[in-house]
């Protein structure tokens, strides 16, 4: 008879649940420890590095914002957290946060390049290059012009490529394109700098672009016909299938017939 078969079952039981606690007993006074050495004062953030653009939002400035925000220690902040309190600063658009040993943050901005305002006359809301609308304060754009565009939610991009599409038209032939409306019902609409406003209609890019480019290629020779230049133009409605109208200041609406210019 060996040992193990000495020994009663009862005992056995008795001798394998002590063992067992034991174990239990060591795991948890190790976690309590280690709980403990990761929410240790040492390892409290204690500074932030912020790399990138900075134009906007200087790092003194973000870090009394953003820091009071985060909670946590080296090992235990959360950095998707940490994100989104940077990225919810005005003008960052984008925010890489990661620890830096041992109780430090490095973060990377990018801000967002405003090349637009959008919606009405006085709205805090700027379009990025990326065609993505975004809340700021205008008062910080440092371009001294920039367009106005404006459409339905969710339509920055189209209205912005649709812009970035016409506007080196109008620049060609010196009428700055000002301003650009998306309708809720898919229809155009452009105001130039010289107050003119442009009825675009509906269609895609080419159609709109080719509808322009006939305004643009005739509109000097029908201005002249009445003493005018184009800078003269009042509205004009390209809407026609074969034309458009136009009114001059000082003069009745003419409609030109495509297909007899």
């Amino acid at each position: 008879m060996n040992d193990a078969q000495a020994i009663p079952l009862d005992i056995r039981l008795m001798n394998m649940s002590a063992s067992a606690l034991f174990v239990v007993f060591v795991l948890a006074l190790l976690g309590m420890v280690l709980a403990s050495v990761l929410r240790h004062p040492f390892f409290a953030i204690r500074g932030i590095t912020v790399l990138g653009d900075v134009a906007h939002n200087n790092a003194v400035t973000l870090r009394a914002n953003v820091a009071p925000r985060l909670s946590g220690t080296f090992f235990t902040l959360d950095l998707a957290r940490a994100r989104s309190a940077f990225e919810a600063v005005p003008w960052v658009r984008h925010a890489l946060v990661r620890r830096e040993f041992p109780n430090r943050l490095r973060v990377e901005l990018q801000e967002h390049q405003a090349v637009a305002y959008w919606g009405a006359e006085g709205d805090s809301t700027l379009v990025n290059s990326f065609g993505e609308v975004f809340e700021a304060n205008v008062g910080d754009v440092e371009q001294d012009a920039l367009p106005r565009l404006s459409g339905p939610e969710g339509q920055g991009a189209v209205v912005l490529a649709m812009y970035q599409t016409l506007q080196p038209l109008f620049e060609a032939t010196d009428l700055p394109l000002e301003q650009l409306d998306l309708t809720g019902q898919g229809s155009w609409r452009a105001r130039l700098d010289t107050g003119a406003t442009l009825e675009l209609g509906r269609g895609s890019a080419p159609e709109i672009q080719a509808r322009v480019q006939r305004l643009l290629k005739t509109v000097t020779q029908v201005a002249g016909r009445y003493g005018r230049t184009p800078q003269a133009v009042e509205t004009a409605d390209l809407r026609h299938p074969d034309g458009y109208a136009i009114r001059l200041a000082g003069v009745t609406t003419h409609t030109l017939d495509a297909k007899k210019k």
